[in-house]
């Protein structure tokens, strides 16, 4: 068991600092695995793992510009690309760029699940040529373990739909479902996967329509669908609002404020739900001028009779025995 302090630069067991942005946490075994977006050199994704959630091991690297790639569905954009003599051919690396073939695109929010049924772990995620924005599509990536090298297996806009912040949602039958912002972010699009989990199956819902929503974190309480959003502001933090469904597919409550007006200076990530029970809030601590400074806040989140949920803040804490503990300063 460790002690983190939120804010702090988060330091994995060899002292390098962690870079796991926008991403997610998932339990495969007794392992915690923490994936997250890494924008050094080469590198997409990282994967570090811990069994209490403090004390984190780095594992991989494991998407790059030079991971596998394999087309596996008819929607995905693994087009020819021009190499460095100016001539064209198939993809060999994961540096899909339209505007600038020689620059690095960028690859945010990874999300990974399981899938029992295919023994994958999938990734997904949003794409962005790297240039500006004009992109917004999403992008999906696999591999046999949870910590080894993926394959990338495109990119493309589901349905024809523009896709920006987005997360993953698998619920209790298996059935996995991949949100995310459209129409420029004003628009919130819910999709069910295929069984597979590498393509789009179909429409599930499209909330907070015109409301320009954006960092979705999906989780279950109490047999109620709960989503954490933010205003699009830049780095800029600002006020976390939240809802709640009895379906993913049925009417989603009015947007209601949760945290303080800056969501103590935070973005949402995602959400965990520990052995015990308790459900933590991860937020980004985005410093946006020095993209490589930025770290994380965990804070439990707090629910009440009326299906309000809420969370405050807290300097530092440790984790034992399944419980988010309050460190005495």
């Amino acid at each position: 068991m460790g002690n983190l302090t939120n804010k702090a630069q988060w330091v994995d067991t060899s002292g390098n600092k962690i870079h796991a942005h926008g991403g997610c946490i998932q339990k495969f075994g007794d392992w915690y695995y923490w994936y997250g977006e890494n924008r050094m050199d080469d590198i997409y994704v990282s994967c570090y793992r811990s069994k209490d959630l403090t004390i984190w091991e780095y594992r991989n690297n494991i998407l790059t510009i030079h991971s596998k790639t394999e087309a596996v569905k008819y929607e995905t954009d693994l087009m020819l690309v021009r190499d460095k003599d100016g001539d064209y051919g198939p993809v060999h690396e994961l540096n899909l760029n339209r505007v600038d073939p020689f620059n690095k695109v960028n690859i945010e929010r990874p999300k990974v699940v399981y899938n029992e049924k295919t023994k994958k772990y999938v990734m997904w995620a949003h794409f962005e040529n790297g240039v500006n924005y004009s992109c917004a599509r999403a992008c999906v990536a696999s591999c046999d373990t949870p910590d080894g090298d993926f394959v990338f297996h495109g990119s493309f806009s589901p349905l024809g739909n523009m896709s920006r912040d987005c997360t993953l949602f698998k619920d209790d039958d298996g059935t996995c479902y991949f949100i995310s912002n459209a129409r420029d972010n004003m628009d919130m699009m819910i999709y069910k996967l295929t069984e597979d989990y590498l393509s789009v199956e179909k429409v599930v819902n499209k909330i907070f329509v015109s409301q320009n929503r954006e960092a979705p974190v999906v989780f279950k309480h109490n047999n109620l669908y709960y989503m954490l959003t933010s205003f699009c502001s830049g780095w800029e933090p600002n006020q976390c609002m939240y809802s709640y469904a009895k379906s993913l597919d049925g009417e989603w409550k009015q947007l209601e404020k949760c945290a303080d007006e800056i969501t103590y200076d935070t973005q949402p990530a995602f959400s965990i739900t520990l052995d015990g029970g308790q459900i933590l809030y991860f937020g980004d601590h985005w410093s946006g001028g020095e993209y490589f400074s930025s770290s994380y806040v965990v804070l439990p989140l707090e629910f009440y009779n009326d299906n309000s949920i809420d969370f405050k803040y807290v300097n530092s804490f440790n984790i034992e025995n399944g419980k988010y503990l309050i460190k005495e300063d």
